[in-house]
């Protein structure tokens, strides 16, 4: 029996609500379902609504009725969309509720969050929280001129952060920053170091932190660990007014096991796969979104809307794509279902990331959606009326191991590997890349980024500012995960903070120096971001000179003023009257060497510049003789005529 408690035949929901969500066209699902606070009749309360198609019966419990679980009944439409809803009287903001499922399958009972909750318990409590998302933005000018902030042609250095592990407060049993506190310090120190933009790990509700977000149970729900909603959207706030940019990581490609989240909701494989060959991921112990049931669809895509829509948020970077778009990643032979056509490939997940990137774009066209995929999977990053995926760029995979690959070789024997290094070019303008430096490769024993380079501590750093300055010449977008812009020894640890003091270190505090360097100046020349995606922005002087282990290289912009010639010299090996071939001559400004005394080098260099000769070499009219600095990198400028 319902209970007089619930009032029914008020509802958000509409008829074409309905229609939508059952065809796997709703976007805007964050605006109908979930717990809703209104007014019905004079009367404030609040407006419950969860889609249960194979429940007998949904039930509201939590702190308001002791958590009595056949009190608040709710109310199944009869419409046919498994929708039940109903509105409860005197229940506002901050109350703590679940669902109680009755399933028609086994006498299945179960409490389960609400999977369109905005607000949750702080784990490992996991209960709903009624919450509004007011909130007052001050980022007018960042929203106005987001569309040039966000440019494929625009500069993008992307500083990762995970928000629990960035900075801890001293003396107090380790304590994370707040949303809040770290929006107090956060803005400043991205600013100064000179990245455009952050990127977060999930803050998506998770109940275990160990999985750093990556096993998520809210969709719509900031994690609590760190504050409520609003303070999370101050943070943004604070970043938007201080010109940077804001990249959730999200993940729809699987979901947490945990009892009170998506999986089994009421009683059936409700958002998962039935099959464990499709549903259940074995590396990562959780289950796998099934794509082809529209609803399904409706939900992820309106989850993603909701970060765009309500958070100001300026990109969504994909976590997980090649597990989406392979039916056998990560599984023996006989554990997989073809599709179909007996093909390997998910056609349901292809079709979804699709239809992802067209409503991301059709309705947010100044942000950009980012592919982390591993594999040579084609146009990830080319519009879907193309035949691509619709990506607006895609992780350089590639790049990033045969790079580390390659440093971690002692310089003696780099001149047989040196076709490691050059290889990315011969592919770096199929896709629009971003070059990452991610968490992923400092975790689990692979040692920090420092620890990987090889050599004394003083080679350590040497080739450590060597690999950014090698980054931020190469063509593509740039991404340095918090710790490796000070050259911190420890491998990260998510219970543990960055180790700040290392800055009062010289040669700690000399490759700050150099990030906070590169970045200004890929950030204010054209010529090294505006054609990161194009050949048209790159042209090889040599990539032979395997026996000294050295490159050179130009970038450069659209107009033809500025030109820049990179030259890198991956041994310790001083090298004078290094002659290279220069587009044009006239005098080249040595506008930045890694080896320079204040970011900690040796001190080598050429006084500034040099005068280009009107002597060949590497087939043009004109050369620089150049001392490279031992495992340095030199960025050299010719202004515009």
């Amino acid at each position: 029996m319902i209970s007089e408690k619930v009032i029914h035949g008020v509802s958000p929901i509409t008829d074409h609500d309905v229609y939508l969500f059952k065809e796997g066209n709703h976007f805007g699902l964050h605006e109908k379902m979930g717990s809703k606070v209104m007014t019905v009749s004079g009367v404030e309360g609040t407006h419950f609504s969860v889609w249960a198609p194979n429940a007998e019966r949904v039930s509201v419990t939590g702190d308001f009725n002791g958590w009595h679980r056949e009190s608040h009944f709710l109310k199944v439409r009869d419409d046919g969309s498994g929708i039940f809803e109903g509105f409860i009287p005197g229940l506002g903001r901050g109350s703590i509720y679940k669902y109680h499922i009755f399933s028609r399958h086994r006498g299945y009972r179960v409490d389960k969050a609400d999977p369109f909750a905005v607000h949750a318990e702080t784990p490992p409590k996991s209960a709903s929280i009624v919450w509004g998302l007011e909130y007052e933005w001050g980022d007018e000018e960042w929203m106005l001129h987001r569309k040039v902030r966000n440019s494929l042609e625009g500069p993008y250095s992307i500083y990762e952060v995970h928000l629990g592990s960035w900075r801890r407060i001293p003396g107090d049993e380790g304590r994370f920053l707040s949303y809040r506190e770290m929006a107090d310090v956060l803005p400043d120190y991205v600013r100064d170091l000179g990245f455009t933009h952050v990127e977060f790990l999930p803050v998506m509700e998770h109940p275990f932190y160990g999985s750093w977000g990556y096993q998520t149970v809210g969709y719509f729900a900031p994690t609590s660990r760190y504050g409520t909603p609003q303070d999370f959207m101050l943070l943004i706030d604070r970043l938007h007014q201080s010109g940077i940019g804001i990249i959730l990581d999200w993940v729809p490609s699987h979901f947490s096991s945990d009892e009170h989240g998506l999986v089994y909701f009421d009683g059936t494989n409700l958002f998962e796969h039935a099959d464990p060959r499709k549903g259940f991921h074995p590396e990562w112990k959780s289950h796998i979104f099934n794509h082809g049931r529209y609803e399904v669809r409706s939900f992820l895509i309106s989850s993603a809307m909701y970060w765009l829509d309500r958070y100001h948020v300026d990109g969504l970077r994909v976590d997980a794509v090649a597990s989406m778009l392979y039916l056998d990643y990560a599984r023996e032979e006989g554990d997989w279902i073809p599709n179909e056509y007996g093909g390997k490939e998910n056609l349901d997940a292809i079709y979804f990331l699709r239809r992802l990137n067209e409503a991301v774009y059709q309705r947010h066209p100044d942000v950009q959606t980012i592919a982390e995929e591993s594999t040579a999977w084609p146009m990830v990053s080319r519009p879907v009326y193309l035949g691509g995926l619709g990506f607006g760029m895609k992780w350089n995979m590639g790049w990033m191991h045969d790079s580390l690959d390659y440093f971690s070789h002692d310089p003696v024997y780099r001149k047989f590997h040196q076709g490691q290094l050059t290889f990315s070019i011969w592919y770096a303008f199929y896709e629009n890349f971003v070059l990452p430096l991610s968490h992923d490769e400092v975790v689990y024993g692979k040692g920090s980024l420092i620890r990987k380079m090889p050599g004394d501590d003083w080679q350590k750093f040497a080739n450590l500012r060597l690999l950014f300055g090698y980054m931020f010449g190469h063509p593509g977008k740039k991404l340095l995960f918090m710790g490796g812009e000070f050259g911190q020894w420890d491998e990260w640890y998510h219970e543990k903070s960055l180790d700040w003091h290392l800055l009062e270190f010289p040669m700690h505090q000399g490759l700050h120096n150099w990030v906070r360097n590169l970045n200004r100046l890929y950030r204010d020349e054209p010529p090294l971001h505006e054609l990161d995606f194009s050949n048209e922005g790159f042209e090889w002087i040599d990539f032979h000179d395997a026996d000294s282990s050295v490159i050179s290289f130009v970038r450069k912009g659209r107009r033809t003023g500025n030109i820049f010639v990179i030259v890198a010299n991956f041994t310790p090996v001083l090298r004078e009257n290094y002659t290279i071939g220069v587009p044009r001559g006239g005098y080249w400004r040595e506008v930045l060497n890694s080896d320079a005394e204040i970011y900690g080098g040796s001190g080598q260099g050429n006084l500034g510049g040099r005068e280009a000769a009107p002597v060949p070499s590497h087939g043009r009219r004109y050369s620089l003789s150049l001392v490279l600095p031992p495992l340095g990198i030199l960025f050299l400028k010719s202004d515009g005529v």
